[in-house]
């Protein structure tokens, strides 16, 4: 299962931020960019396209609020034939759960986003993958993490870092920095607002019809500087679920009901683990990678032991899949007001039906056989049901991440 959630090594004091967009003293903009998104390209992951450089050149990235980076191939986007880009001497190294990961040299770049009225941010720090593992991009061009400045950790090098000759063991050396997130200076640019919203209804690709790219079901939308009044994407009010870490965005998860069964406390993550909280969202999870007892539990909880066997195979014939006979799985997060968040995990949801191949399904709820430190990963199984605001505007730049019921 894909989960690039960065590998969080970063040490607890940053030497200095390298940033290229200028700060406009807390300008508070209304610009809010709709960036059309498809998990049709990788299948189990979203990609949204971005232009690059004086050429505009075209690239699907990734989307990860996992992770921070803004990372490129750089078999895909040569930075020596950019009229407008320039070479630092940063570089960065970034590995990632599912065991992907990439060494690169940090350089400031012109990137545009969106469709209609797009929106263009000069010199943005983007590290251009010279060495990555085989399933680091796969059918993309790049990564765009939009978690927060501590993950996005890099080292000063004694020379420009493009073209490539630097080793691993050689960068490790590097005096540490930290470099802003590509969202973090398009906000502090004043261009859009500080936050950001996903609209998906799948978390793997329907391969049911002939061309997936087509699918309503596989495309959706990111928002960059707003949500709430994009209420074409959406029905009711938002639940309000609070962020505890300027890290990932990081929740507490209190409890989880299968069905109308009794709640299944959470208990905090392990202290040894040094995990911030029992669970964070993340748009780079195609799945929700569970704490193994929680996960466990809510196997325990079902009402047969066929759909236990099921859930345990992970991957079945549709024709011997009864969604009707499965439960939805309720997720009970800290509310940031005064209420906690109720959001409803469907079988549709933790199902997913012609995935990776039409007339078989695939289970997106596993364990984490117990190597997470007590945290889950709620990834797009949770968000497919909602769309999902990240709003990293309150409480101290800390946010909170919102829920309406997509249309």
């Amino acid at each position: 299962m894909a989960k690039k959630k960065t590998i969080d090594n970063t040490p607890t004091k940053p030497s200095r931020i390298l940033s290229a967009a200028a700060p406009l003293g807390g300008k508070m903009s209304s610009t809010t960019v709709r960036v059309p998104i498809t998990i049709a390209i990788l299948g189990d992951d979203y990609t949204g396209g971005i232009c690059v450089g004086s050429d505009k050149k075209g690239l699907n990235v990734l989307l990860d609020t996992g992770s921070s980076t803004f990372a490129i191939d750089g078999t895909a986007y040569d930075v020596t034939k950019d009229k407008t880009a320039k070479v630092t001497n940063i570089a960065q190294e970034v590995a990632y759960e599912d065991n992907s990961n990439w060494i690169g040299g940090v350089v400031l770049v012109d990137v545009t986003a969106g469709t209609g009225k797009p929106v263009t941010l000069p010199q943005v720090n983007v590290a251009v993958a010279y060495h990555a593992s085989s399933d680091m991009f796969g059918k993309s061009q790049g990564i765009l993490g939009l978690a927060y400045t501590r993950l996005n950790n890099a080292f000063v090098m004694p020379g420009p870092t493009i073209p490539p000759h630097y080793t691993f063991n050689e960068i490790q050396k590097g005096k540490v920095t930290y470099v802003e997130p590509y969202f973090t200076q398009l906000e502090a640019a004043g261009i859009v607002a500080n936050k950001f919203a996903f609209y998906t209804r799948r978390s793997m690709a329907n391969m049911a019809t002939g061309n997936p790219a087509t699918d309503p079901l596989n495309n959706g939308f990111l928002i960059l500087g707003g949500g709430e009044e994009h209420s074409d994407l959406y029905t009711g009010p938002f639940q309000v679920a609070r962020v505890l870490h300027d890290t990932y965005y990081n929740t507490n998860l209190k409890s989880v009901t299968v069905g109308n069964g009794a709640p299944i406390p959470v208990p905090p993550p392990t202290r040894a683990s040094g995990n911030a909280s029992s669970s964070i969202i993340d748009s780079g999870t195609n799945g929700l990678s569970l704490d193994q007892k929680l996960f466990d539990a809510i196997k325990d909880s079902l009402p047969s032991a066929a759909l236990k066997d099921a859930l345990h195979a992970g991957y079945v014939p549709m024709d011997k899949l009864d969604l009707s006979a499965w439960p939805t799985i309720t997720f009970v997060l800290e509310g940031a007001l005064e209420k906690d968040v109720s959001l409803e995990v469907t079988p549709e949801n933790y199902w997913q039906t012609d995935a990776p191949k039409a007339g078989h399904a695939s289970a997106v709820i596993y364990g984490d056989g117990g190597d997470g430190g007590g945290q889950s990963i709620l990834g797009l199984p949770l968000m497919n049901n909602y769309f999902t605001v990240f709003d990293r505007s309150v409480d101290k730049g800390l946010g909170v991440v919102s829920f309406a019921k997509v249309k």
